[in-house]
């Protein structure tokens, strides 16, 4: 997007919704969890900035689980991916407090009807469950097309997932944000069934960053612009935010960092946890530069 058009767009998040308050319980958790991480791990742009220089593709994992304490999974949506092959990923975390948090296979979520799809909802399950305690909660996203018409299609779908795993949902299409009755239907119904609701902050869909939590956790996608002056002004307005749902009660949250040019996420990264760890009292990990000199 052209920098005069970013320019123009107000970033302010929406006032807290009173929503929350049915969910939030107004006292801060005992020890609230707080994960930050990117969509994917082979980012070559990073090889001399937060890799060390020449490090080959099939090393990226080991090195990212020293900067991030988390991952949005995109991989997985892609292909499904068997137990052996997770387990491996998961080994690189190994004690590390990490999480994999992965995205469901888009031929259950973007190919026909959500319906009767048993079988690849079971083999995506299947492999991630190697994650064992590195399994963060799946993301499951629906397509750009996916109307409010088909929310009983959706309804049913989620009400077959298993209760014992969390999930997040993620709808896109317009007309799920566009009427307040709509919208509160789907926020009511994922808090009826314990599911959360992703909250994704982009330039061009203001919309979506509704500021809903229908679980006591925050899942979060936020989309960079290559450090445009307002991607700090836009995360210390999620500072504020994320501080005061952490003093009212959240237990867990979720923020992933996406970029138009991911080289920078590192940059934009290491901002905001300097200022979240301060505001917050926390101790999260950021990025650590190969040349210290670049930030």
């Amino acid at each position: 997007m052209p920098e005069s058009e970013l320019n123009s767009i107000n970033f302010t998040l929406p006032g807290e919704p009173a929503f929350n308050k049915q969910v939030l319980p107004g006292i801060r958790a005992t020890n609230p969890k707080v994960w930050l991480g990117c969509a994917k791990w082979g980012r070559t742009e990073w090889v001399g900035k937060i890799y060390p220089p020449k490090t080959k593709e099939k090393d990226f994992l080991d090195h990212y689980v020293k900067h991030y304490n988390s991952i949005e999974l995109n991989a997985t949506h892609y292909k499904l991916y068997g137990a052996t092959g997770i387990a491996k990923w998961a080994a690189k975390a190994g004690n590390r407090d990490f999480m994999f948090c992965p995205k469901m296979y888009q031929g259950v979520t973007h190919r026909g009807s959500l319906l009767n799809k048993d079988f690849a909802v079971s083999e995506f399950l299947r492999g991630i469950l190697a994650f064992e305690k590195h399994l963060g909660p799946v993301f499951v996203q629906v397509s750009d097309t996916f109307t409010p018409k088909r929310k009983e299609e959706l309804f049913s779908f989620l009400r077959s997932l298993p209760t014992d795993l969390p999930f997040f949902l993620e709808v896109r299409h317009p007309d799920w944000f566009g009427k307040e009755e709509i919208r509160t239907e789907l926020f009511d119904f994922l808090r009826s069934v314990n599911m959360g609701i992703v909250i994704t902050d982009t330039s061009g869909r203001r919309d979506c960053a509704h500021m809903h939590l229908t679980v006591p956790k925050a899942f979060i996608r936020y989309v960079g612009n290559s450090l445009h002056p307002t991607d700090y002004t836009r995360v210390d307005d999620w500072i504020n935010r994320m501080k005061y749902w952490l003093d009212n009660g959240l237990q867990e949250l979720y923020f992933f960092m996406h970029m138009h040019d991911e080289a920078y996420s590192p940059e934009l990264t290491v901002y905001m946890v300097d200022k979240l760890n301060t505001a917050c009292g926390l101790n999260i990990v950021k990025p650590t530069f190969v040349q210290p000199g670049l930030f």
